[in-house]
Formats: structure tokens, C-alpha cells, sequence
């Protein structure tokens, strides 16, 4: 059942529905909207789950959301003011155009609408793009940036995960010119959740058990979508090397990042431009002493990051660590609703 305590009005919440709700993504936004004091639940899509019920799929939500799966149509989202989007890349595109016809305001979880030039998507997505002429109009949904826009959006990119564990770490530190915007290392380690609930044999239990590997080497999709926020929040070209690997874990995302630095830096000098981009920032958790770990983000909306120094290499490391289902999908998700609806932006995201 929908938690309604604190709700003085139920008039004044917003109605909100989730396309693709019974992958991981979609289920991670049913608990954290479940527990939401000003969003009621409207439908829930899910091919290859309609006319079943959540709790059937899904046991941890007997007695929390007592709602079934339905076969997504356009109008079936008529009373919706919101409409989440948790489908895998090629999907997105071909819905919202309606969407937005219809006056509904879209959050996109998938990659459809992160980057603004159709050529580069079709680079690394490997497809066209069926709706180039709302690429434009949407915006990145990276709150500790792009805040302003967020408020009076329609469209939001909701940011991959790998880039949000990548862009929030180096974004201060270059755009106060502590390090170099050339030469930047980004590895990223990432549990197989990551993948999705319908990922292939390569990313199975038996698969990855045991055992870490580098995959898509140079040509992952979010190399252009780190590349382009980074540029778009420094206002200068950026060089940087982004590989992926995946861990023998469910979920979680660690990541290291190595740059030259740009100029003579103490830990005292990165710590004072952590704190000057991110000291009001809610979720955003930083640290001169402390070096992050997954355990410590799992199940929550918070980036932890971590930094050093070395100096015999003249090198900045930085170290982060978000839940890739969480601030690296649906928490970060819902965290731009709360936004763009004039909520307490931690609503539903503390619990």
C-alpha cells in the first residue's frame, strides 16, 4: 500500500507512472515512489509481466503496492502527470514524442536522449534516432549541475551510471583547473545489475562469478556522455579514457580516476573545490581522509568519492563509489521529479 503519512492534501500530489516497471531500474523507482509522501503510483508497464500482479513478481512487495502490470498504450497514461521511462536504449524514443504531445512531463532512465548530436548516438548506440528534433529540448538530469533546467523541464536524460560515478568526482577538480583536461583514466568496476534483469548468458551467475573482465574497450556508449557533460559543465574540450569492467557482484559501481595535475595542488586545495561545488549538496558525500567503498552506498541515493595526491606522478586519484540502481538510475530519477515538482528534493530518498 502507497504511503500517504504526512500527506495533508492527497489533491496536491502528483500522479506517476512507470514504463518498463518490472525490470530492475523500474522496480528500484516502484520502491523508492512507494514510500513517497506526494506521488501517487498510476500504472505500471511491463510487457512481459501484464496482468500480473507486483507482488507476484516481485514477494518483498506484498502489502506495500497492490498493483498489477498493464500493456503500455498511450492512453492508458492519460491521468499521469508524470511518466518514468525504464526501457533499454532504442525504445524511448519511439514513445515520448506522444508523451510530450499529450503535455506529460517524461524522466528517461535509458540513453535515448543524453546526447545532443544524433550522428554521435547512432556512433555508439548503433541505430538512428527516431526523434532528433527533441534532442535539443532535453536535458541532462545531473541535479548538482544542472539544477536550474531540471525546474522547468519536460524531457529529462536521466544520466547513465557509469557517467554519474565519473562526472561528479573530476567536474570540480577541472572546472577550477586543478587538473589537466588531457590524458584523464576513468575505470569503472560495476555489479551485473547494471546489465538489466533481460542481460544475456555473458552476464549470468556462471559467467561472471569468479572472475572480472573489461568489456566494450573504446567503444562504450557513455564514453560520448562523459565526455560531452564534462564539456558542457567546463566549457572546454576534454580528452579522457573511460574503460568498463564488471564485478562478481549484484550491484554497486566503484570508480578511479587518474589525472595530471594542472598546477601546484594540495589536498587541502581539492578538498576547498569539493566544498565549493558540492558543501550544500544532499547527496553528494566527500572526503580528503576516508577512501570509498560500494557497502557504504548500496541502497541508498549517495556518491562517496575520495582523493589523493601522488606526487611523484604529479597525479590527482579520485575514487567514487554510487548503487548503480540507485543515484545511478532511479534514486537520481526520482531526485529530478522532486525537482522539477517543487518537493523536498531528499523526498523519498532518505529512508
Amino acid at each position: 500500500m502507497q504511503n500517504t503519512e504526512g500527506i495533508e492534501d492527497l489533491s496536491t500530489a502528483i500522479r506517476a507512472s512507470i514504463v518498463g516497471a518490472s525490470g530492475y531500474s523500474g522496480t528500484e523507482l516502484l520502491k523508492i515512489l512507494s514510500r513517497h509522501n506526494f506521488v501517487k503510483l498510476d500504472k505500471l508497464f511491463a510487457n512481459s509481466s501484464v496482468g500480473k500482479r507486483v507482488k507476484d513478481v516481485y514477494p518483498w512487495f506484498a502489502g506495500r503496492a497492490e498493483l498489477m502490470y498493464d500493456q503500455y498504450s498511450i492512453d492508458a497514461v492519460d491521468s499521469s502527470n508524470l511518466v518514468f521511462i525504464a526501457l533499454p536504449s532504442r525504445e524511448a524514443m519511439n514513445i515520448v514524442p506522444a508523451l510530450l504531445e499529450r503535455g506529460k512531463k517524461v524522466i528517461d532512465l535509458g540513453g535515448d536522449f543524453r546526447l545532443k548530436d544524433p550522428k554521435l548516438y547512432e556512433k555508439f548506440y548503433k541505430h538512428q534516432h527516431s526523434a532528433p528534433h527533441l534532442l535539443p529540448q532535453a536535458v541532462f538530469g545531473l541535479p548538482e549541475w544542472n539544477r536550474s533546467a531540471i525546474r522547468t523541464a519536460s524531457l529529462i536524460a536521466n544520466p547513465g551510471c557509469y557517467p554519474t560515478s565519473a562526472i561528479l568526482p573530476l567536474a570540480p577538480v577541472l572546472k577550477e583547473g586543478i587538473v589537466e583536461r588531457s590524458g584523464i583514466t576513468i575505470s569503472s568496476l560495476s555489479g551485473v545489475s547494471g546489465a538489466g534483469r533481460s542481460a544475456t548468458t555473458d552476464f549470468s551467475f556462471a559467467e561472471v562469478n569468479e572472475s572480472v573482465r573489461a568489456y566494450k574497450v573504446g567503444e562504450h556508449q557513455h564514453i560520448p556522455e562523459i565526455k560531452t557533460s564534462l564539456e558542457a559543465i567546463t566549457g572546454a574540450p576534454v580528452s579522457m579514457t573511460f574503460v568498463p569492467h564488471l564485478l562478481p557482484i549484484t550491484r554497486g559501481i566503484y570508480t578511479s580516476i587518474y589525472a595530471s595535475l594542472a598546477k601546484s595542488t594540495t589536498q587541502s586545495d581539492v578538498l576547498e573545490a569539493f566544498r565549493k561545488h558540492y558543501g550544500n549538496e544532499p547527496f553528494i558525500r566527500f572526503s580528503d581522509t576516508a577512501i570509498p567503498e560500494i557497502k557504504n552506498v548500496n541502497y541508498t541515493n549517495f556518491v562517496d568519492i575520495g582523493f589523493r595526491i601522488y606526487t611523484d606522478n604529479n597525479q590527482l586519484i579520485i575514487l567514487s563509489a554510487i548503487d548503480n540502481l540507485v543515484k545511478g538510475a532511479a534514486g537520481q530519477a526520482v531526485q529530478n521529479m522532486n525537482i522539477m515538482f517543487g518537493f523536498n528534493e531528499t523526498e523519498g530518498l532518505l529512508a
